[in-house]
């Protein structure tokens, strides 16, 4: 199994808080963000990883070298749609083998980790019931467990029975890894480099919702990092939580 790490943005709603850093830089607890990434996708056995680098490319990719990473990738159009850097990874999607495909904003619990890895089903999605409803979350909507809309704004009327939002981790087969970086491409020829690529995976699931998993982590705690409130949250009350030690 692969990783690829998306950590290319500038994260301009962070402010000063980010203190000029790319997100994925942020330390909690002594490491930051994207050494936290690595250490618990090596303890779970994976090893490649690939993160694809715009805003502080240099810094990012000297901390993966530190933490003990695989490789970058440069999205050079960083200030684009996130779809650019979904793009950017293409090669490694398309190459074979199961795929992680992971927000590097994300601070989590370790056994946030476990679903994608060792709940079953090769192509999966993360989703926490307990969340702010709102236009910021990405949501998957489920009817009789399938998944019937992915994306921030969901439209009025549709018929489902479960919501929650995505924790922005996935797991692909390498059928459905192929398919994505097929779409990447497909929406970059098309001149829609401005999207999220969180459309190209709606694009991907929709039509087929019996080949993906969902794994409900609801009662984990984990935070996306997009605004100053959000790294006082994790500092405060997320990772506290984490390192709680078991049970």
């Amino acid at each position: 199994m692969k990783a690829v790490i998306l950590a290319a943005g500038v994260g301009e709603r962070m402010g000063a808080a980010a203190a000029g850093r790319p997100k994925c830089l942020i330390e909690f607890g002594g490491s930051t963000l994207l050494a936290r990434h690595v250490a618990l996708l090596r303890d779970n056995g994976v090893s490649d990883i690939t993160v694809v680098t715009g805003f502080g490319a240099e810094r990012v990719a000297a901390e993966l070298k530190r933490a003990g990473g695989s490789a970058t990738l440069h999205n050079p159009d960083y200030r684009a749609g996130s779809i650019v850097s979904l793009w950017t990874a293409r090669a490694p999607l398309a190459a074979g083998g199961d795929i992680l495909l992971m927000d590097a904003d994300v601070l989590y619990h370790p056994r946030v980790l476990t679903g994608l890895l060792h709940g079953g089903r090769r192509s999966a999605f993360l989703m926490d019931r307990d969340f702010e409803t709102g236009e910021e979350p990405v949501k998957l909507c489920l009817r009789r467990g399938r998944i019937v809309e992915f994306r921030k704004r969901v439209a009025p009327g549709l018929d489902f029975d479960t919501q929650g939002e995505s924790v922005g981790f996935f797991r692909f087969t390498p059928e459905h890894a192929r398919r994505l970086a097929k779409l990447a491409e497909d929406y970059m020829a098309g001149d829609r480099r401005s999207e999220p690529y969180e459309e190209a995976i709606r694009d991907l699931v929709l039509p087929d919702p019996d080949a993906f998993g969902v794994e409900d982590v609801t009662g984990l705690p984990w935070i996306e990092l997009d605004f100053p409130a959000d790294l006082e949250r994790a500092r405060a009350e997320i990772l506290p939580r984490i390192m709680e030690p078991p049970n």
